[in-house]
């Protein structure tokens, strides 16, 4: 990590968005830092439960054997539950519960189909919060976990030096798909995009209810950073919204 975009970063992140909420981060790697296992009962069972401890400031890794929920999607496995598509539409009576958050289980075949998978290129993945990182750390993703204010700032932001208009996505998907899945293969291409999630009814329950999340490759937020006093943010229409952020 280049210690000097860090830095850089924790200077005009409090001038812009006040106290709001820094962003976390995660990457991949055979190699570990300082980080603490996530293999203990006291975390929560969903991912984005157990990522609250890291938004306070905990360092923590996991690994194939301590993923309980979303290890599809950290990219740990390739299977999926028995009778899933049954399971994310009507269900089946007396067997498998059914989310209803598609309409029939051939739309979740289709769904399932046509979403490219992760495979985890390394044997951990490592979640810091952004003040915690250390030159030894290779961030992929930032992820922000944040209110609308902070969000339409992000927002804009992230497509300030963009023509496209879908320069921020928001794919349908689980919440650990929004942060981990999407934005790690939006890393990888040349033109990576931002996405925005927490939309999902199941991982709601583990957030504040006026939060959403925006998980930005890094390669995308370098830039971001370099373009922040520039921007939209130096103009008294955003004195105004950020004088309302807490």
């Amino acid at each position: 990590m280049d210690i000097a975009l860090r830095d850089k970063f924790l200077t005009l992140w409090p001038k812009y968005f006040n106290h709001a909420e820094l962003p976390v981060t995660f990457y991949y790697t055979d190699k570990l830092t300082d980080a603490k296992y996530a293999k203990d009962e006291s975390l929560p069972r969903c991912v984005i439960g157990a990522l609250t401890s890291i938004r306070e400031g905990k360092s923590i890794y996991f690994d194939a054997e301590s993923l309980r929920c979303g290890k599809k999607f950290l990219g740990y496995s390739s299977e999926i539950m028995p009778n899933f598509r049954y399971f994310l539409s009507c269900g089946i009576p007396g067997k498998t519960r059914g989310e209803r958050y598609s309409k029939t289980p051939e739309m979740v075949d289709e769904i399932v189909k046509n979403t490219p998978a992760l495979i985890a290129p390394s044997k951990y993945i490592i979640f810091k919060r952004w003040d915690n990182l250390t030159k030894e750390d290779d961030p992929a993703v930032v992820i922000f976990f944040a209110a609308p204010d902070v969000l339409s700032g992000l927002f804009t932001l992230a497509r300030f030096d963009e023509t496209d208009r879908g320069a921020i996505q928001a794919p349908f998907g689980s919440g650990c798909s929004a942060i981990v899945q999407n934005p790690y293969l939006e890393q990888q291409s040349e033109h990576p995009r931002a996405i925005l999630g927490m939309f999902d009814p199941s991982a709601r329950i583990s957030v504040p209810i006026d939060v959403l999340t925006l998980a930005i490759p890094m390669k995308k937020f370098i830039k971001m950073i370099d373009n922040m006093e520039e921007s939209f943010l130096i103009t008294e229409t955003w004195l105004k919204i950020k004088e309302r952020i807490d």
